[in-house]
């Protein structure tokens, strides 16, 4: 008899959130495929609505697929394809509404590191304590602030 073994270690995640685009983002993407299928009527008007429904589904798949995430897993805080220790971390700031925009636009750290995404309102800026690190601090959105910020203080504070 042969037993299965997981070879890879377990990570304990503690949040995960994926930037998807917003609805209305995701209607405007998907009005590609009508277009694709006006342009094709006159060429082959049978098979122009298959190719237009195709276009679309792909789109918004690939729009919902590729977009970044924000995990922490195991201390590590993982933003798209960066990733730091969470003992690099300072205490992070949770802001939403007015103040979230304001940090986005004009009271933007400009030695800092963004992952901003358009349509999601709140966001999290978390200082980088690591001296050698030429970023001074990460900029994240998220839908749900509050708890990112939590998961980073978790992190931070987990011996691990």
């Amino acid at each position: 008899m042969r037993l299965m073994q997981n070879t890879r270690p377990a990570t304990r995640e503690t949040y995960r959130e994926r930037l998807a685009p917003g609805m209305w983002l995701l209607v405007t993407i998907a009005l590609a495929g009508p277009m694709v299928s006006l342009v094709l009527t006159p060429l082959v008007p049978s098979v122009a609505l298959i190719v237009g429904a195709a276009v679309s589904l792909v789109l918004v798949t690939l729009s919902i697929a590729l977009s970044p995430t924000i995990r922490i897993a195991d201390g590590v805080l993982h933003a798209g394809r960066a990733h730091i220790d969470a003992r690099w971390l300072g205490e992070p700031q949770d802001l939403g509404g007015e103040d979230a925009r304001a940090r986005r636009t004009h009271q933007i750290d400009r030695e800092g590191w963004n992952l901003l995404r358009g349509g999601i309102d709140g966001v999290v800026v978390v200082p980088i304590t690591d001296p050698d690190d030429p970023v001074s601090s990460w900029m994240l959105s998220s839908r749900t602030p509050d708890r990112l910020a939590a998961a980073i203080r978790s992190a931070r504070t987990d011996p691990r």
